[in-house]
C-alpha cells in the first residue's frame, strides 16, 4: 500500500488523539480518515435507497383527478 507523508497541526493531532482514545498520531488519524469515509459509505447507501423509493413512486400510475 502506497503511504503518503503529510504536515498537520500539532494540537489538531494531539485532540485527535484524545478524543479518539489512541495514543500514536499516525493511528489517531488513520482511524478519523477511515471513520470519515466509512460515514460517507453509509450516507451513501441511505441517500440510494431514498432515492430508489423516490423512483418506485413516480412509476407507478397516477389515480385519476377531478
Amino acid at each position: 500500500m502506497a503511504k503518503v507523508n503529510i504536515s498537520l497541526d500539532a494540537e489538531l493531532v494531539v485532540e485527535v488523539m484524545v478524543l479518539a482514545g489512541i495514543g500514536s498520531p499516525q493511528d489517531a488519524v488513520e482511524a478519523i480518515v477511515r471513520d470519515y469515509i466509512a460515514r460517507g459509505h453509509r450516507t451513501e447507501a441511505r441517500t440510494e435507497l431514498k432515492d430508489q423509493n423516490l423512483r418506485d413512486l413516480d412509476v407507478k400510475p397516477q389515480e385519476p383527478q377531478g
